[in-house]
């Protein structure tokens, strides 16, 4: 394991930038050495959040996404900064995911997603407006509900 635990980047919240978000994500997941069923999970509950600020969000307009990635104790710890009009994922209901795909009504499966991949999603306002958005994940492999 590298001394490089904690990373930040700051990119414009356009979803050309996923793949920087990504990369940030996989490079302090890498250098904790978490394994890959941990990587691949918080890589896709982040690239979900950072989706939903730049399309929801910003509604496709122009604002910018602070992210830090890093470890803390035995979690992943990603925070996802932005200006946008409040939202608070965590208060959205669990869709139905009893009824067929192509019949459910669209949207709501990216905050599924990120629930399902972490152990934690939290939010608070930012100062000034906007979202503080948390997402953690522990390291072990095991799946969410045997952790």
């Amino acid at each position: 394991m590298t001394t490089e635990t904690r990373r930040r980047l700051s990119v414009p919240a356009d979803l050309g930038r996923l793949a920087d978000i990504r990369a940030l994500v996989r490079e302090v997941a890498t250098s904790c050495g978490a394994p890959e069923v941990c990587m691949d999970e918080l890589v896709q509950a982040v690239d979900e959040a950072a989706t939903n600020v730049a399309v929801h969000g910003y509604r496709g307009g122009p604002g910018h996404l602070d992210v830090t990635a890093e470890l803390v104790g035995d979690r992943i710890v990603i925070t996802l900064e932005d200006t946008a009009p409040p939202f608070d994922p965590t208060l959205e209901p669990e869709p139905d995911v009893s009824t067929a795909p192509e019949t459910r009504t669209p949207g709501g499966m990216g905050i599924h997603l990120m629930r399902l991949a972490t152990d934690s999603v939290t939010h608070s306002p930012r100062p000034g407006g906007g979202n503080i958005l948390t997402l953690e994940r522990r390291l072990d492999p095991r799946p969410k509900e045997d952790r």
